[in-house]
């Protein structure tokens, strides 16, 4: 298995990845460190990074070189962005960097950054037409795609570090500092033509820190109960709420605020009011935030090296092998459960009802629901359950990545601990806390179809018949033991669907 590791040195911080790169296109990342160093801070006034900045960086990239020589990293790849991008300077700093921590670092074009960015959203989230806005320390990028194809691209000179600087003796009153930064940005995207062109149906991605930072503010007021970054959406008059709070307050009243980092307190007014602008200009009424930009467009290429040429097809299907294949999963059992399970929850419509929405969460369910076999045998269902909570998968909802645990935590017993469903009551509907019943028991009885893991059983024809279900089952073999083992869920089946189990 091959290492490398990722190293995106920014205006306000330097962050690294270690990555394992699995079989097959796939990656998991596997460590990771985030040191501030404010590289692109105080750099208006002559265009130099400045000594102390430039040392500071220096300690900390020597630090990522000895994570990644004492896991033995293959492969370091290093790429720098705004600050180095504008610094005249820039050369002395580079070749300081290779002679005292042997690290060779790419600086980033405009084009380039923004297609990393672009990579790392489109191959990890569903959202056909989207507006990237990625904050950075030192520049603002809008990258806009349509039908999952880049369209247009533009880098703003400032981000939350410039602006702050910018704009730090305007005013005393963090109100009227505010207001400013966003007259500013206003101004700058009125001169993006394509801006004024974009489709009405597009969502605002946020990238970057600011946003990450945003988004666990707003899960901690509204209490929300899956601790998730990855296509967490603020909504806009929420987002409103929480700039107008931060907006009035100082530096030490900030730092106080839940959620946001210290480190970050002194420049997240002007990093919201530049969000603000952008959100009033083109009228969005929610935030999506994605928690994959650079880096991971970076492991994307990597690993999956056709996404130069077109995105992932099927984001949730990639995100799903690659689970697979790190917890050592029998993909063939897996996907014949599935396949049996698709078949049952087909056959089955007259009764479940379910709509179609459903089918990812089973999706899910049923090509994971051995995964915590990787951890012990024993109640394996209940660490399948964790696993898909905290999996962080791509191109699915925090709601559906909460129904898949649910549903395959009941593969085995279908008896749920009510305090962990009550800890979801405001995600979860009624038709939801149904939905898990009736298609935990589906995937018990498509998983106990395959329990040889021969795949014995190839189909099966449901019959609805007075108060019982006559399950017809096409074999190719012996199939006594998943027929008995199937019908060891007839009560759950019968609490689930109000007929009678029978298996043929």
């Amino acid at each position: 298995m091959e290492k490398i590791s990722i190293i995106d040195l920014g205006s306000n911080s330097a962050r690294l990845v270690l990555v394992n790169i699995l079989d097959g296109g796939y990656f998991v990342v596997f460590d990771e460190l985030k040191e501030s160093v404010r590289l692109g801070q105080d750099m208006d006034s002559d265009g130099f990074l400045k000594p102390q900045r430039i040392a500071q960086t220096i300690k900390t990239l020597t630090m990522f070189r000895r994570l990644c020589d004492a896991n033995g990293i293959d492969k370091i790849y290093a790429y720098a962005t705004a600050a180095v991008r504008r610094a005249k300077n820039q050369k002395s700093f580079l070749d300081e960097v290779a002679v005292t921590c042997g690290i060779k670092i790419k600086v980033l074009s405009v084009e380039e950054q923004a297609t990393l960015v672009y990579q790392g959203v489109i191959n990890s989230m569903e959202i056909p037409r989207g507006l990237i806005m990625e904050m950075g320390g030192g520049s603002t990028n809008l990258i806009y795609y349509n039908r999952r194809k880049l369209i247009h691209y533009e880098s703003l000179p400032f981000g939350a570090v410039t602006l702050t600087d910018l704009f730090k003796n305007d005013s005393e009153i963090p109100e009227q500092r505010n207001k400013k930064i966003e007259d500013f940005m206003r101004e700058h995207l009125d001169k993006i033509p394509w801006l004024k062109e974009i489709e009405p149906d597009t969502q605002l991605i946020g990238v970057g820190g600011s946003f990450r930072n945003l988004g666990r503010i707003s899960r901690m007021l509204r209490k929300y109960p899956f601790n998730m970054t990855h296509n967490y959406e603020v909504p806009g008059a929420e987002f409103n709420q929480i700039y107008d709070m931060i907006k009035v307050l100082d530096l030490d009243s900030t730092m106080k605020i839940k959620g946001l980092s210290s480190g970050r307190a002194d420049i997240f007014p002007s990093a919201l009011a530049a969000m603000k602008s952008v959100v009033d200009y083109v009228g969005f009424n929610k935030i999506t935030i994605s928690g994959c930009g650079l880096r991971e467009g970076a492991m994307f290429r990597y690993a999956v090296p056709s996404i130069v040429e077109r995105p992932i097809s099927d984001v949730l299907g990639h995100s799903l092998k690659t689970l697979m294949t790190y917890f050592d999963i029998n993909q063939t059992h897996a996907e014949h459960v599935y396949n049996l399970s698709m078949q049952l929850f087909k056959q089955l419509k007259v009764l479940h009802k379910l709509p179609r929405a459903y089918v990812r969460v089973l999706k899910i369910a049923s090509l994971l629901h051995d995964s915590g076999m990787r951890i012990k045998y024993y109640n394996h269902q209940r660490h399948s359950s964790y696993i898909i909570l905290n999996s962080n998968l791509y191109g699915v909802s925090h709601k559906e990545i909460v129904l898949a645990s649910f549903v395959a935590g009941g593969h085995r017993k279908t008896e749920f601990n009510k305090e962990d469903l009550i800890k979801y009551k405001d995600l979860l509907t009624r038709e939801d806390l149904d939905a898990i019943k009736k298609l935990s028991v589906i995937l018990r009885i498509a998983e106990s179809f395959d329990r040889s893991m021969s795949s014995v059983i190839t189909g099966i024809t449901c019959d609805v018949l007075g108060d019982s279900v006559i399950v017809k089952t096409e074999a190719e073999g012996d199939c006594s033991l998943e027929i008995k083992d199937a019908l060891t869920c007839a009560t759950e089946f019968k609490e689930a669907y109000g007929k009678t189990l029978e298996i043929l």
